[in-house]
């Protein structure tokens, strides 16, 4: 049973939204620290943004308050709001997740080498 499961990418122009979902298994929702990470072309994998149970969040630098994480309790589901997109946000976004008690603080939780579950990815192409 896959435990993360991405969804909602695609293709937008340059200015455009679009908004990712990842499906979290219940184990692993109400016990992870959980992140979303990319990785664009020519890249390492890096991260987008993160957000620990009480809902407590960090960003990647380059994000620059266009971006949005959030969780959904009601129905194990990890959002990310992308906007003000640019081409280079053209890439895979994969959902990850964390045991809570391996990440503190927050602040540090943007490397992929704290996680070890992983989603399949869901791709985000933006055009100029």
């Amino acid at each position: 049973q896959e435990q993360l499961v991405e969804s909602g990418g695609g293709s937008v122009d340059a200015g455009g939204s679009l908004k990712l979902s990842c499906k979290v298994s219940t184990s692993i929702y109400a016990t992870h620290t959980m992140a979303w990470f990319r990785q664009t072309s020519g890249k390492e994998r890096e991260g987008v943004a993160v957000i620990d149970r009480p809902g407590n969040t960090t960003y990647g630098d380059f994000v620059e308050g266009r971006f949005t994480i959030s969780r959904d309790k009601a129905v194990n589901t990890l959002h990310l709001q992308l906007s003000r997109l640019k081409p280079e946000d053209t890439g895979m976004y994969y959902c990850a997740a964390a045991p809570y008690n391996t990440i503190s603080p927050i602040e540090t939780a943007l490397y992929p080498q704290l996680y070890k579950t992983w989603g399949q990815g869901t791709p985000v192409t933006v055009s100029s």
